[in-house]
């Protein structure tokens, strides 16, 4: 086991700062899509051997822990696990002061080790040490835990004291890429290192020259949702800060009004990217001003890929979890095997159901499944806006529905939503088979998105950054029925690779009815009626969106257009 940043030191010039990182189901140091996506970002980097460090927050507690009582109500639980078991402590420490006191942060280290044996190191920031004041111990203990100071905290320490750490373990870091705003204070770090002269105009300009910061800091927004955007009161920030940097030259950067983490890295950064084309246009529209590019999201096709598919994948695309633009073959893949392989797949998430609910589900009829985060615009309640039309279309097509997803600790309407859901499933009891898997994470959507049929997704557009869920899914000849935005505008060709609920028009009242429609007049009967074309779909939704959606050639784009500039 690699137990220094040694061997990184002499290669790595990038450093890719998230708040949170899916590695691997035993660290809980994710809660949903945007670690998701640095954990397959990691690996990627791993696979094409390019020189960049990670940078996130220990996260001792985890996120959540989700279990249901009997009334359907969500209950939050920690979520902790063992950072000794999965990383080494590494003898180096630097603090940053905090409330005037100075908080000590340590970095632990996991090493990210691809196949062919190239490896990535992520640093896990730490401040549970005994030098440290009792309350700031925990500063990193719980990922988006506590109010708003805390949350200030723990971004003060993934900035300014990650900069400061990478600094002080030897990295010589050209390139800074911040994975959302919760970094944005390491942009503010590097400004304060680059005065102008003094007798430059001082009154209502900024007295630091920000063009050399902005050729070292890349920013990728994710969130085209007003409240995704972190902002803090500027009493609490200088209260926190101190003298780090004035307030004014803040105010200057960052807002008037609000220290917006998201505004200062725009103001910061000299490469801005949305993740999907439509999210660049809805981020140039809510910040006018900046040119802001599109590289869509994509997603770790090794990782992703159940192994039957994978054993499949190797006989028409030999390095496809290499080169995954290969899998552009399996459009060749035999129809029995695909169906076999499938078949495998749903065999091992009808297990995972019957042993985690004691629902059994039959392997014949079609699996819908809607898996994501609990909240409004995501709209899981949406498939039971009409029961008796759902029970009609049941009656004619029977189907199945599996579920999952976890409400934010403080989205009380997100956690009604799971109440809701678990009301209507309760109402269809014996009716139509339908299971809520709690604790949804890695290791359960490994199984959901390989061995599902249907990929349901229905959130109100534009509020869909990127949505890389449905991404997985298809690698593993799962069709996509989702509403046109995120990737999925750039992915449909309708009753080829899935299907669209309404129109791309901006009007979105009629989303259920479309629903309904879809589900009982295209895809149900295809499913029951003419499996030959079902599985041509399945061959389809692999072959043409494999090689196109996945963190391979995201990385790929990274490099050339942001990291080398």
């Amino acid at each position: 086991m690699i137990s220094s940043v040694d061997p990184f030191l002499p290669r790595t010039r990038i450093a890719y700062f998230s708040m949170e990182i899916a590695i691997r189901p035993e660290m809980h140091t994710y809660s949903g899509g945007l670690g998701v996506l640095a954990g397959d970002t990691a690996r990627s980097c791993a696979d094409l051997d390019l020189p960049v460090v990670f940078v996130t927050l220990a996260s001792r507690e985890g996120y959540l822990r989700q279990e249901i009582d009997s009334d359907g109500y969500q209950v939050d639980l920690p979520d902790p696990w063992d950072l000794a078991e999965w990383a080494m402590p590494l003898d180096a420490a630097v603090a940053v002061r905090i409330e005037g006191r100075p908080v000590w942060i340590r970095p632990w280290l996991h090493v990210v080790t691809c196949p062919t044996g190239h490896t990535v190191p992520v640093l896990l920031l730490d401040t549970r040490l005994e030098q440290n004041d009792p309350s700031d111990r925990a500063i990193t203990d719980r990922l988006y835990g506590g109010d708003e100071v805390y949350r200030l905290k723990q971004e003060i320490v993934l900035g300014i004291g990650g900069e400061r750490l990478l600094h002080a373990l030897g990295f010589e870091v050209e390139t800074y890429h911040l994975n959302e705003g919760h970094a944005a204070l390491l942009a503010a770090a590097l400004l304060r290192r680059h005065p102008r002269p003094a007798d430059r105009p001082r009154e209502g300009a900024l007295r630091y020259d920000a063009e050399p910061v902005r050729e070292r800091c890349v920013f990728t927004t994710h969130t085209p949702v007003e409240a995704g955007h972190d902002r803090f009161s500027y009493d609490d920030a200088v209260r926190l800060l101190g003298d780090f940097i004035e307030s004014d030259q803040l105010k200057l950067m960052a807002g008037e009004d609000r220290l917006n983490m998201t505004r200062l890295a725009l103001n910061l950064s000299g490469y801005i990217n949305g993740v999907a084309t439509r999210h660049a246009q809805t981020a140039r529209q809510m910040f006018p001003g900046y040119s802001i590019r599109a590289v869509t999201n994509g997603v770790h096709v090794p990782t992703w890929a159940h192994p039957a598919f994978a054993r499949l994948f190797e006989a028409v695309a030999p390095d496809w979890g290499h080169d995954p633009e290969q899998l552009a073959a399996a459009d060749q893949l035999p129809d029995d095997a695909v169906s076999t392989a499938h078949a495998e797949a749903k065999r091992d998430l009808l297990a995972e159901v019957q042993g985690l609910t004691g629902i059994a589900m039959a392997p014949d009829l079609p699996v819908i499944a809607f898996a994501r985060r609990m909240t409004g615009y995501k709209r899981p309640d949406l498939l039971f806006a009409d029961i008796e039309r759902l029970r009609a279309i049941n009656r004619a097509h029977p189907f199945q529905l599996v579920m999952a997803g976890k409400a934010h600790p403080r989205d009380n309407p997100g956690k009604a939503l799971v109440h809701e859901v678990h009301a209507h499933m309760r109402r269809l009891v014996g009716e139509i088979p339908m299971a809520f898997l709690p604790n949804y994470d890695l290791t359960l959507a490994k199984v959901l998105a390989a061995g599902a049929d249907i990929w349901l997704n229905t959130p109100v557009p534009p509020m869909e950054a990127s949505g890389t869920s449905g991404m997985k899914a298809a690698l593993n000849g799962v069709l996509n029925l989702s509403v046109l935005d995120g990737w999925w505008i750039e992915a449909c060709i309708e009753g080829v690779t899935g299907w669209a609920i309404g129109r791309d028009d901006g009007k979105h009242d009629d989303d259920a009815v479309n629903l309904y429609e879809t589900l009982e007049e295209k895809i149900l009967p295809l499913y029951h009626d003419d499996r030959g074309r079902w599985t041509w779909m399945m061959k389809q939704a692999i072959s043409k969106i494999g090689p196109r959606f996945n963190s391979q050639r995201m990385m790929r784009r990274y490099a050339s257009e942001a990291y080398l500039r």
